[in-house]
């Protein structure tokens, strides 16, 4: 009972607190703190999202593909890459710093430069996403299996177990909880990545969208597609969580920090 109740709390304070911003905000707009055509009212924001639904729709299905199409391929390179590392120490000692400098690049500096080499299609989209999501998964992966108990592997080499053998029974489900921790800091970059590379060219999705409604002034919509870009980045975010309890079935419910969140 105490656990349930605890659960319970846990679920109505970010409610309460995502209400009370609600409410504020609406109190601010229609007490003319704020001019609407800067701070459309939420009934207002509502409003254009119904109106606007099925537009939004179309452009949103374009940027859900450019994120996971990206996530996707980053995550594949990000896994090669921190178990190619932990095999081979040089390799870690030469590459890592310079995954590091690249995370020190502004994304929106590097987005330019990839529509101009690649045009204006999906591409530059998917590969902003790619180095958007590739550091943080490649590190979170790589601790997870510097965090090995080394006596496990001593142990498990004491029985003559092969190099293989170590990584499936020692290394890799002690690095899970870490890479999942990555994946789901990189599923909350995917989108917004997505979103920025399209402000600076395409002809679909939700960055071109909240271009054009930024041009016509039309704030009302503006607001509307932050809270789907939100919405969209949330439930990517839950998508990892499934996964993650679907992959470590093992781990209590206690353990699963991230999941309070």
């Amino acid at each position: 009972m105490k656990e349930r109740s605890e659960n319970i709390r846990r679920k109505l304070l970010p409610a309460g607190t995502f209400l009370l911003i609600i409410l504020i905000w609406w109190a601010l707009s229609a007490g003319g703190v704020v001019p609407a055509y800067m701070l459309p009212s939420p009934v207002d924001v509502c409003k254009a999202f119904v109106r606007d639904f099925p537009n939004l729709m179309h452009h949103a299905l374009v940027s859900v593909k450019e994120a996971v199409y990206g996530l996707l391929i980053g995550a594949a390179l990000a896994f090669v890459l921190a178990c190619t590392m932990d095999r081979f120490l040089r390799l870690e000692e030469a590459v890592f710093p310079l995954l590091v400098v690249t995370q020190t690049i502004p994304t929106i500096a590097v987005a330019p430069l990839l529509v101009l080499w690649m045009g204006f299609g999906m591409a530059p989209k998917i590969v902003l996403v790619i180095i958007t999501t590739f550091f943080p998964i490649a590190v979170s992966l790589l601790d997870g299996f510097k965090s090995v108990d080394t006596d496990a592997i001593a142990l498990m080499r004491s029985m003559n177990a092969t190099r293989w053998q170590i990584f499936r029974h020692v290394k890799f489900p002690t690095a899970l909880p870490s890479f999942f921790s990555g994946l789901r800091i990189s599923a909350s970059y995917a989108v917004v990545g997505a979103v920025i590379s399209e402000w600076l060219g395409g002809f679909e999705g939700l960055g071109v969208y909240m271009t054009r409604v930024r041009k016509a002034y039309a704030f009302d919509k503006m607001f509307a597609v932050i809270i789907l870009i939100t919405a969209i980045s949330l439930l990517l975010m839950a998508t990892v969580n499934l996964l993650r309890r679907l992959s470590m079935p093992w781990l209590r419910p206690d353990e699963e920090h991230f999941e309070k969140y």
